[in-house]
């Protein structure tokens, strides 16, 4: 073999050796990681599914370790604060039995909190979804025999609760047996305080012309909670609400408006859970003007819903 030819030999080899070393040390890791950046994209991430929270009936006495157990609870619709139907046979028998209890134990009483999350909306003349969800049971307890006197309501934020696949929370609620003093006279005073409060400040709507919808702000809801404590504690309480209008037109056809305004109030607050019973509308008409009625500014003002405390 010729020097030339066992040059371009040797030449040729280096060059097929080059080759294969570029390719294993640079082609090959990039073709891989190309091709797994390409997996990647191509791949369809799953999304968690979290089991819904399912929360059973459950009330104890802490004093007497009494409980009160049953597999199902009181369900709700996602931003709903209406009691899903039917209420499970074991759960009626359960509430028959802390009807009993509380009647031949005065010094106790039942707290229910009702829970919701952020995700919800809410859409009640509370001031949270979970004091709806809680004012709704504590309708059925009362329907069911327990007075309500000695139910309290409460709301609570509660990010742990998952709903099923049908936006249904199941039992979204907790309950507690308290015990009181004998000789303490405290709520008394706190219903003549909160009466004097809401006669003070009552809740007022007012209402454009054409006006077919309420819808309250946060300090509104809070009047609307205070009323319907203080109507459930105290003897022979119940709600007024109290239509008026401007002087525009006439004075019989102005006090029948003011009337359709108070039980539009009232048809309102009924589908909010507060039984119609404890509700009486009337109306002034244009009889108790607040304001100016020569100009619309005033006229706005006058044409109102008063809604406190009889």
């Amino acid at each position: 073999m010729s020097k030339k030819t066992s040059y371009l030999l040797g030449l040729l080899l280096t060059i097929i050796l080059g080759t294969i070393l570029c390719y294993f040390f640079c082609c090959k890791p990039c073709l891989e990681a190309s091709n797994k950046e390409a997996e990647i994209e191509n791949s369809v991430t799953e999304p968690e599914v979290k089991a819904a929270t399912k929360n059973a009936f459950s009330v104890i006495d802490s004093k007497s370790s009494l409980k009160f157990d049953a597999n199902e609870n009181f369900n709700f619709k996602g931003s709903a604060f209406s009691i899903l139907e039917p209420v499970s046979e074991g759960l009626k028998a359960q509430l028959e039995r802390i009807s009993i209890y509380l009647k031949d134990n005065p010094t106790k009483s039942i707290d229910i909190t009702g829970h919701y999350t952020s995700d919800e909306n809410n859409t009640s003349a509370f001031p949270n979804l979970g004091l709806a969800r809680a004012n709704a049971v504590k309708n059925y307890f009362v329907a069911h025999g327990v007075s309500s006197k000695v139910i309290s309501t409460y709301g609570k934020l509660d990010a742990s609760l998952v709903p099923d696949t049908s936006n249904t929370y199941f039992g979204p609620l907790s309950y507690t047996i308290k015990t009181r003093d004998a000789n303490d006279t405290s709520q008394v005073d706190e219903l003549k305080e909160l009466h004097d409060a809401i006669v003070a400040n009552p809740l007022v709507l007012y209402f454009d012309t054409a006006s077919a919808s309420i819808n309250l702000n946060t300090e509104q809801r809070e009047k609307v909670s205070k009323m319907v404590r203080y109507i459930d504690k105290a003897d022979n309480a119940s709600i007024k609400t109290i239509g008026h209008t401007d002087n525009t037109g006439n004075r019989d056809n102005n006090v029948r408006l003011g009337l359709d305004r108070a039980e539009f109030a009232k048809s309102y607050l009924v589908r909010n859970g507060i039984s119609s019973s404890n509700i009486n509308s009337s109306s002034k008409g244009p009889d108790d003007p607040i304001a100016d009625n020569s100009t619309d500014e005033g006229q706005a003002k006058n044409r109102r819903v008063v809604v406190t405390l009889n």
